[in-house]
């Protein structure tokens, strides 16, 4: 496990007793050691994703940080997660956030998602590939809600055989009515009065956290 900053350990602590609930912790303490670096060469990304020669800059709401993805829904939802985790995890501070690159190594397929700008990475450097068990059980109740809320469209790399917490991607491909039907329901959050979607929202409240847990059940 990585040892992280005592002021972050005292800023979720005082509530990390009441969360133990098995169903939204990592999926055990074993990880597969990453592979060898290397250089992606296709035209598309893992998740099919064509990959891009440059990408549209998004300002992150709720911080002065600003990420590259692609345009369109992929942002939409990517941006969510990323406020989210910033409104309810911890402030994002410069080179936290990492999205669209056009380097093409990576340590495991799931990082060329970043060619696509379908991935974002928060935090790499302190959640990197193959390193599991690192987030307090608070931050792994925003994570479940999360992906609940974003119904399979977002993949975490903590679920993945060869993790990375830091990684959140885009889990389906191009144009899918899924896809679109979440980042609709984001863009309506959006342009509502502010009581939906980032930084309205309370992951604990017990009926999201019986949500959670039974997505992760029926997605296991």
């Amino acid at each position: 496990m990585i040892t992280t900053r005592l002021s972050r350990r005292h800023f979720i602590g005082a509530s990390a007793g009441a969360v133990g609930a098995l169903a939204l912790t990592s999926v055990g303490d074993a990880s597969a050691a990453p592979a060898a670096e290397r250089t992606w060469s296709g035209g598309r990304s893992k998740n099919g994703w064509q990959v891009l020669k440059t990408a549209k800059s998004f300002r992150v709401e709720g911080s002065d940080r600003s990420v590259q993805l692609a345009d369109g829904d992929a942002a939409t939802v990517l941006l969510h997660v990323v406020r989210r985790i910033n409104y309810e995890m911890y402030s994002l501070r410069s080179g936290d956030v990492h999205g669209w690159t056009d380097d093409r190594k990576v340590k495991e397929e799931y990082e060329s998602n970043h060619l696509s700008g379908t991935a974002v990475a928060i935090r790499p450097a302190a959640y990197p590939v193959g390193s599991k068990g690192n987030l307090y059980p608070n931050e792994l109740v925003v994570v479940r809600d999360i992906l609940t809320e974003l119904d399979g469209v977002v993949a975490w790399g903590g679920d993945f055989e060869t993790p990375k917490e830091s990684h959140f991607e885009i889990a389906v491909t191009p144009g899918h009515p899924r896809l679109k039907g979440v980042a609709r329901k984001i863009t309506g959050w959006e342009a509502g009065p502010g009581n939906e979607g980032a930084g309205a929202v309370d992951a604990f409240a017990p009926e999201r956290r019986r949500r959670a847990e039974a997505f992760v059940r029926r997605t296991a």
